[in-house]
């Protein structure tokens, strides 16, 4: 197996440097990898998402792993926030919903130490915290404490 390793725009992987020249020598199905790609990666459209592409040159198989971009840069793009606070415990750029702390919690399930959308929820909100980024109207910490406390359990079924 050879692994190519690339970052691609989300849905915007093309034949082109670096997947093409990569993969050509390889003898697979450029076109079939890039569909793929960006069928995988077009809920991530408008980010930079780290991507794996696993081929075994002898059968000509490959396998598309695809990983995640950055929590802050899902909730930037999530809330529209061009950069997070400088001073994060005082200064609050902006606000975050708990809808939306699920989208997000459930799009980065598989790339975070949590297995259970409300764990991974208190990270999202974790990462906020370090943005200043408020949840709900709140700080950050009150709102991990309300999760902590079952506050917010119908919202985060799941």
């Amino acid at each position: 197996m050879v692994d190519i390793k690339v970052l691609v725009e989300g849905g915007k992987a093309s034949a082109g440097a670096p997947l093409g020249p990569a993969l050509g020598p390889l003898g697979v199905d450029i076109g079939k990898v890039v569909n793929q790609i960006n069928e995988k990666t077009k809920g991530f459209s408008g980010m930079k998402v780290p991507v794996t592409v696993s081929v075994d040159a002898g059968s000509k198989t490959f396998e598309i792993l695809v990983g995640s971009p950055p929590t802050s840069a899902l909730i930037k793009k999530e809330i529209g926030l061009d950069k997070g606070s400088g001073n994060p415990k005082v200064e609050f750029k902006a606000d975050i919903s708990i809808e939306q702390v699920k989208k997000l919690a459930e799009m980065k399930l598989d790339n975070l130490a949590s297995y259970k959308i409300k764990s991974a929820a208190r990270e999202i909100i974790g990462v906020c915290n370090s943005m200043g980024v408020t949840v709900g109207g709140k700080p950050a910490k009150e709102a991990q404490k309300d999760i902590a406390e079952g506050k917010y359990d119908s919202q985060l079924a799941g």
